[in-house]
């Protein structure tokens, strides 16, 4: 018994196909996650390059992945969604396929150990989803062995395609998916691995005060305005009318 594979499908039809099956989802109620890739450039911020520098890291992968690029690229990944230990997704090919991706929480030795490296060296949670830190959390983060991202032996990878392959296509395309949605969501990598980001800005922080104005300093009126969202120009330029004495009972209510 053998597998006759079926016939290549151009990525014009498969762009239809892949509209076509996301319309088809959403008209039956379910809440559709593609990946829109503009340009060639598959992840452009800290976290979703470093994702998939670190998947491109391992040869098993790294030989293996470049078949999903194309894939990721034409809009093939219909539906990709990150949650505690797994991804969900759907992939577009000569058929819509069902990628399911588990990936172990991070080892709480590791954890504990990324929160002492980065003791005292993010400022805000802001800083660190945006991946503004020193060399040295840098280096902890992406330890290749240490850090974050899982390593090839804490994933395990099925797609339903009839590819015997650990690693088809339609999985690779994902994992590069997941790098593309970690540069509009980065939390969602520390969500994947079942830590609590906000632990690590608590526990890792450095404390700061809202700064004071120098003394004799005022606040200009458009530095309030934009503090606080709100427009207070106009009202700050009227004068109070003067009332005087007596005539109180003259002014209208």
């Amino acid at each position: 018994m053998y597998y006759v594979w079926a016939p290549y499908v151009p990525v014009a039809e498969r762009r239809r196909k892949a509209a076509k099956a996301a319309a088809k989802l959403m008209k039956k109620g379910q809440k559709v996650f593609p990946v829109k890739i503009e340009g060639r450039t598959l992840a452009r911020t800290f976290w979703g390059k470093a994702w998939c520098d670190h998947l491109e890291s391992f040869s098993d992968y790294a030989n293996r992945l470049p078949r999903g690029r194309t894939y990721v690229r034409n809009g093939s990944v219909v539906h990709l969604q990150v949650d505690h230990g797994k991804i969900e997704a759907l992939v577009q090919g000569s058929s819509l396929y069902k990628v399911h991706i588990v990936i172990n929480a991070l080892d709480a030795k590791k954890w504990t150990d990324i929160l002492k490296n980065c003791s005292g060296q993010i400022d805000s949670v802001i800083e660190l989803l945006q991946g503004r830190f020193s060399s040295g959390v840098m280096k902890s983060m992406i330890d290749r062995h240490n850090g974050l991202f899982p390593l090839p032996k804490e994933i395990a990878l099925k797609c339903s395609c009839p590819d015997w392959a650990t690693m088809c296509k339609h999985v690779a395309a994902v994992l590069y998916g997941v790098g593309n949605r970690l540069d509009l969501e980065p939390e969602l990598l520390f969500k994947l691995r079942n830590v609590d980001h906000m632990e690590l800005v608590n526990k890792a922080s450095i404390k700061t005060t809202l700064a004071r104005p120098a003394k004799g300093k005022m606040i200009e009126e458009g530095d309030l305005s934009e503090i606080f969202g709100i427009d207070i120009s106009a009202g700050a330029k009227r004068k109070p009318t003067k009332v005087r004495r007596g005539d109180e009972k003259k002014i209208s209510p």
